[in-house]
């Protein structure tokens, strides 16, 4: 059984999904939690990326953090005691990902975490919370980086349970960068050139919900000389309104976009300023450099590479950042090579 409730997720999910149809004597049943429920933001992407069809969907987002993870467990329990899988692989770092782990442990079913070992060593940020509580109830981990394998020895996991199997999202942009360039009208549409604009992602509470780091991280922008086109989070959208802040003419607001046309931008951005995990992993693959508008970042081999830059919300940083040029070269690559899927779906065909 495999839980998702969120965008990056569904992406993840579309990859190791592929990987378990060619394995025979595995069903996999999906299970959508509902975390991201607006269609932009969720049937979109299941359309593009041809994920099967959910069995469950179960309409759950909108709350707390806490609202939405016990909500989820009790929903989830539910349908774990329903339909009695073998295992309950869940993906990230969402309320989605905790509850799916919870539910399935406190059955005394065994939990797959994907994407297991990140660690911003923030325990504020509560995907922090989520990702350490579900690494340690989980019995099969697959972790992106030697990084994430070296935090997990740490911890004190036993290394039996740890499988290096790079990162599924590179798998995602391999595959769907060709077919976003044969698809996509996004720029067409937008009339942008490439290379000639800056892309800007910013949804996470941390930044949403504290006014004072909104403002900054908008004054910033402001500043920016270059066309911003920024596809726009219903969250950041209602507290742009309450707040009553005003971006410049510069700053091109879109609805969300769908996995393909953010491929595509991201693609042919001169820069991009995020404060998404997936984002940033996603300018590295596409060899865009990055402004991350968060203190820390679990990311953390990014930050080392030099290609990705920690400006928080301090204006002056997101500005200037924005103003410098690129690096020569993105690093080399050390999420994988690309099969991360295949080798996920390798090791779930021996232990389920």
């Amino acid at each position: 059984m495999t839980i998702v409730g969120a965008r990056p997720q569904f992406v993840k999910a579309a990859m190791v999904s592929r990987a378990l149809a060619k394995r025979s004597g595995l069903e996999e049943i999906i299970v959508h939690t509902g975390q991201h429920f607006d269609s932009n933001m969720s049937d979109v992407f299941f359309d593009e990326l041809e994920i099967p069809t959910p069995r469950y969907n179960l309409g759950i987002g909108g709350g707390s953090h806490g609202e939405n993870t016990g909500r989820a467990l009790e929903a989830v329990e539910k349908v774990i005691r329903d339909e009695a899988p073998a295992l309950v692989m869940v993906y990230g770092d969402t309320d989605s990902t905790l509850a799916g782990a919870l539910a399935a442990a406190k059955l005394c079913i065994p939990v797959a975490h994907v994407e297991a070992g990140l660690r911003s060593f923030n325990r504020r940020m509560p995907e922090e919370v989520n990702r350490v509580v579900t690494d340690h109830v989980s019995t099969v981990l697959f972790v992106p980086s030697q990084t994430a394998v070296r935090n997990l020895a740490r911890e004190g996991i036993d290394d039996a349970k740890v499988h290096f199997v790079g990162d599924v999202m590179f798998d995602a942009v391999r595959m769907f960068s060709e077919v976003a360039s044969r698809r996509s009208r996004i720029l067409d549409k937008l009339t942008l050139k490439s290379k000639d604009y800056v892309l800007v992602t910013v949804h996470r509470k941390e930044n949403t919900d504290d006014h004072v780091r909104l403002k900054s991280i908008v004054d910033g922008l402001n500043q920016c000389e270059s066309p911003v086109v920024l596809p726009l989070h219903p969250r950041t959208q209602k507290r742009l309104t309450e707040v009553g802040l005003r971006l410049s003419p510069g700053i091109r607001v879109i609805e969300p976009v769908g996995y393909l046309d953010m491929q595509w931008l991201e693609h042919n951005a001169r820069m991009i300023a995020t404060d998404s995990g997936g984002v940033q992993k996603e300018a590295y693959f596409h060899g865009v450099p990055c402004l991350t508008l968060r203190n820390e970042t679990e990311w953390v081999e990014l930050i080392e590479s030099g290609f990705n830059r920690l400006v928080g919300a301090d204006a002056a940083k997101i500005a200037a950042g924005l103003r410098e040029g690129a690096p020569p070269e993105a690093p080399s690559n050390i999420f994988g090579e690309g099969e991360a899927a295949e080798a996920i779906a390798d090791v779930l065909a021996r232990v389920v």
